[in-house]
């Protein structure tokens, strides 16, 4: 079967971009060809949006880069302030006539998707009276109405909720020649759009075939094998795998070449906590009353947002409570909290209870202490539980603040830094109840692993907000749903359900698809059933070949060791071992365009 060549779009060589004589990008070279779909991480600061910009066009200290001719662009960056006068239909759809943006389905679908809707009152809104996340939807939608070859997208998902995120992500996978290179914190919406991943690293990139979960497992092996790296950072990543492989069933849809290497690294890795222990520990710190809501009923203006709600939250439970935006989810917690008043029933809170809140607001901090004198503030160590503590200098490094950034001002913190610095006071104020309204805003994916190996091993009550759905799936164990109709509904099939439950919500409010709509779904229907069976025994045959290559890999590595005395020996083997690499490496991406055709 011909294979065609993708066509480069961005080719950067030896490029230098360096602040305050910081390097973040150190003599970098790569590239970025028709289909790509890249996710960019590592922590924060470290030069993932720098390298956005650079592939955008933008100028560097010494190197080169280069743009296919008639290359069309789009970034999605930080909005500035919008001028007067603009509206969305103006930003948006520009100066298309009505009959021609409507006859089109895909800007309908991107105009419900992200905006709701396409009704006058939607579209002639101003610019300037719309919130952060709704300017930040607006240029989405721009950019994807737009019809640009290369996507380059900062966040897209911040201030999306769980819907917008599912839509976005179905949306991305069906722009089959548009390249992409996303930088964002949300690992499930990396693992939905990517199919390689760059991590920005010491202002090196270190490429990886697949998404976050197989950048997870690669990450892993190598740390492995790298006797130099941390012991610490190695079991982090040994522990997000096992996340992976024993998590939901949206967690588990591996490469099946993967799965034995997988089980192999995992074998001796415990489950990420012992829920009896932690809850027997709980109660005796919590009693047996934490939270207890008695047929509550909740008013705000002329909405009733919670409607006779009876609900116990135990000592223990990890709950995650989803909704739509301004659906009362953060009235809820107030609610729980006993901060706001209800129209009926009664909440109890436990004698014992210990509550530390994380809202979506930072609240000022002194700007003259340093890091660890604002953390120290609170405590100098805080109890873990079992005759544990942890210092405050130590919880500092675990949520990403290193022995040098310790010593920063606060006044010179970043947004989500202060955030950071934030969470570290709670924890180090010795919690027993924690709630956390959308903890993961501007986090780095690092920052969110060591937030999760932290709540892993606390012996308490959590309550969760939040639209990242890789974190509350991967921290919580039971789910609610704040709907904005007043009911608080039990998910016991989680996202998934509550997806599902929000899917037939809004179908039922917009009515049966119009003929257009039905024709634009059949368009970009995909393969017919037997191309995809054909591609499906493709996919097979390459899998059983790459085992196979795997084996041989193995093999040879099994020789290496037992001539690790007869020098001629070894390098005949290390010239055997290059060639086994490079044909599974081959076999490798064979599977990988496949199993693009499926997708």
């Amino acid at each position: 079967m011909l294979r065609t060549v993708a066509r480069n779009y961005i080719n950067l060589e030896h490029v230098q971009v360096a602040f305050s004589h910081k390097a973040v990008l150190d003599d970098v070279s790569l590239g970025l060809n028709e289909a790509d779909r890249i996710g960019i991480v590592g922590r924060n600061g470290g030069g993932k949006s720098t390298l956005l910009r650079v592939l955008s066009g933008a100028s560097v200290d010494s190197g080169r880069v280069t743009h296919a001719g008639g290359l069309r662009v789009g970034m999605l960056a930080q909005v500035g302030d919008p001028a007067p006068g603009v509206t969305i239909r103006m930003r948006v759809i520009g100066d298309q006539l009505d009959h021609e943006w409507a006859a089109d389905g895909k800007t309908r679908d991107v105009l419900t998707g992200l905006l709701g809707g396409f009704e006058d009152a939607v579209l002639d809104r101003e610019l300037t009276s719309l919130s952060g996340g709704e300017l930040r939807r607006v240029e989405l939608a721009h950019l994807l109405i737009d019809g640009c070859d290369v996507l380059l997208l900062d966040e897209p998902t911040n201030h999306l909720d769980l819907e917008a995120v599912a839509w976005l992500a179905r949306h991305l996978k069906g722009l089959r020649s548009t390249a992409l290179a996303v930088v964002t914190h949300d690992r499930w919406f990396l693992d939905e759009v990517t199919d390689r991943t760059w991590e920005v690293i010491r202002g090196q990139i270190e490429e990886y075939d697949g998404g976050y979960s197989a950048y997870v497992l690669a990450k892993a092996e190598r740390s492995r094998q790298d006797a130099t790296m941390e012991a610490r950072r190695a079991n982090l990543l040994r522990k997000e795998l096992a996340w992976l492989r024993r998590g939901p069933p949206a967690r588990t849809t591996k490469p099946k070449f993967r799965i034995d290497a997988a089980n192999s690294l995992i074998a001796t890795e415990p489950p990420p906590r012992n829920d009896v222990e932690l809850v027997n520990f709980a109660s005796a710190r919590l009693g047996r009353t934490v939270m207890d809501a008695q047929d509550i009923s909740v008013t705000l203006g002329d909405r009733e947002l919670i409607h006779r709600l009876t609900w116990s939250v135990g000592p223990g439970d990890r709950v995650g409570i989803l909704g739509p935006n301004g659906a009362g989810k953060t009235t809820l917690i107030r609610t729980l909290l006993g901060d706001q008043r209800v129209d009926s029933g009664k909440v109890v809170i436990g004698k014992t209870v210990k509550p530390a809140y994380l809202s979506q607001h930072l609240d000022e901090l002194n700007p003259n202490l340093r890091v660890l004198e604002a953390v120290q503030e609170v405590a100098e160590f805080v109890d873990l539980g079992k005759g544990r503590e942890m210092s405050a200098s130590t919880l500092c490094e675990r949520l990403g603040f290193d022995a040098g950034s310790q010593w920063t001002p606060v006044g010179d913190l970043s947004g989500g830094e202060r955030r950071r610095l934030q969470l570290t006071r709670l924890l180090m104020s010795g919690p027993n109840v924690l709630i956390l309204d959308e903890p993961t805003n501007d986090f780095d994916v690092e920052t969110l692993a060591a937030l999760e190996d932290l709540l892993d091993g606390f012996a308490g009550t959590i309550l969760i907000v939040s639209h990242d759905r890789y974190f509350i799936e991967r921290v919580c164990e039971t789910y609610r749903a704040v709907l904005g109709d007043g009911d608080v509904r039990d998910l016991p099939g989680g996202v998934d359900e509550y997806l599902a439950l929000r899917s037939a919500a809004l179908s039922g409010s917009r009515g049966p698809a119009t003929k257009a709509q039905t024709t634009q779904t059949a368009e970009v229907s995909e393969l017919s059933a037997a191309e995809r069976r054909e591609i499906n025994k493709q996919v097979a045959s390459l899998e059983r070949k790459m085992m196979t290559a795997q084996e041989k890999v193995a093999a040879i590595h099994q020789l290496m060791q037992d001539h690790a005395t007869d020098h001629d020996a070894l390098r005949a083997d290390g010239a055997a071992l290059r060639k086994a690499e490079a044909k599974l490496a081959e076999i490798e991406m064979e599977w990988y365009a496949a199993l693009e055709l499926l997708n």
